[in-house]
């Protein structure tokens, strides 16, 4: 346990039930003695603690983990940090996951929005290329988050899964003319 690493993120406003503050090489040495497992991944998700829910994400097969639950699991993210570990270590390993950021970046909520960035930003920097119409989802909601003031969180996120989407030559010049629309 970490306290000061936890009270500085109640202090920033990452406010959990319980944030124990472990470190995320730590949680990687936890996750490593454990099979992967739905069972087990679930019962961790199902607890309202910062870690469990990172080491639910990492202990969660992408085999068996349907779209559903994972609509499930991000409609019960509450945190930017969540967000980003669980596209990290589970939702970019699944084979639907473009179909589901091109859902999320379309969504009316702004956490929604920022899970949707987040994970076209994984997929791209994993090297996949994305479908016609994800391409097209992540270019139109990314330009339409770039003129909104308020959503500085969700820009950047947009910028970041722009930044990897231009990676791959294939996609380069679509994306170049975006870049230009986002200030971070």
């Amino acid at each position: 346990m970490n306290g000061a690493v936890s009270a500085s993120m109640r202090e920033k406003g990452a406010v959990y039930k319980l944030n124990f503050g472990v470190s995320l090489p730590d949680l990687k040495r936890i996750a490593a003695n454990y099979t992967p497992n739905d069972d087990l991944a679930e019962a961790l998700w199902q607890e309202d603690v910062r870690e469990m829910k990172i080491l639910a994400a990492m202990l969660q097969p992408a085999d068996s983990f349907s779209k559903e639950e994972a609509r499930r699991w991000a409609s019960m993210l509450t945190q930017p940090d969540l967000i980003e570990f669980v596209s990290t270590f589970l939702f970019r390993r699944l084979p639907y996951a473009g179909e589901l950021a091109a859902e999320w970046v379309a969504h009316s909520e702004e956490l929604m929005q920022l899970q949707g960035f987040h994970l076209f930003a994984r997929i791209c920097m994993d090297g996949r290329l994305l479908s016609r119409r994800e391409a097209e989802a992540l270019l139109r909601e990314a330009e339409k988050v770039s003129a909104d003031d308020d959503a500085r969180r969700i820009r950047q996120a947009a910028f970041l899964a722009l930044k990897y989407y231009g990676i791959p030559e294939e996609n380069l010049c679509a994306s170049n003319k975006y870049v230009s629309l986002f200030t971070v």
